[in-house]
């Protein structure tokens, strides 16, 4: 005799019928005795079946016409055709910008260019820094 919990698990299943034979039989004979799980049962069936006619809808008949209708105003809308000078310069313009972008984008990119007068005065400007790091070892520094 099984359980009302295991019917409960497997009662989508038996109103499926997409259990085995002997289960099948298991969870009528069970529905038979048990009335609480016959009225579950019953009101599970139910619930299946408005699913179930609510999946199918009923097509409007004037759909089509409609969708027709909408498409050849939008044709209506539209011009036939962009002049030819317009479908050549487009495409034109957008080369000539992408150029332009991938030049300036390589000068951004390039390093500046240091003259020599420039790093002897850094070098000179870095000189007292270096000799203050002889004077004090960096360990003396930190265990003070």
């Amino acid at each position: 005799m099984m359980k009302c919990n295991t019917v409960h698990n497997k009662l989508i299943f038996f109103l499926e019928k997409e259990l085995p034979v002997s289960e099948m039989k298991q969870v009528q004979q069970h529905l038979d005795e048990c009335s609480e799980c016959a009225r579950f049962a019953a009101e599970m069936k139910n619930t299946l079946q408005i699913l179930e006619s609510d999946k199918l809808t009923d097509e409007n008949p004037f759909f089509y016409t409609r969708v027709k209708a909408r498409l050849e105003k939008q044709e209506e809308k539209q011009p036939a055709a962009r002049p030819v000078l317009l479908r050549i310069l487009q495409p034109v313009a957008f080369s000539i910008i992408l150029l332009l972008g991938i030049y300036g984008g390589f000068k951004l990119g390039e390093a500046p260019k240091i003259t020599t007068a420039d790093t002897s005065l850094s070098e000179q400007e870095m000189v007292p820094y270096w000799n203050e790091l002889d004077a004090e070892p960096i360990e003396s520094f930190l265990m003070e």
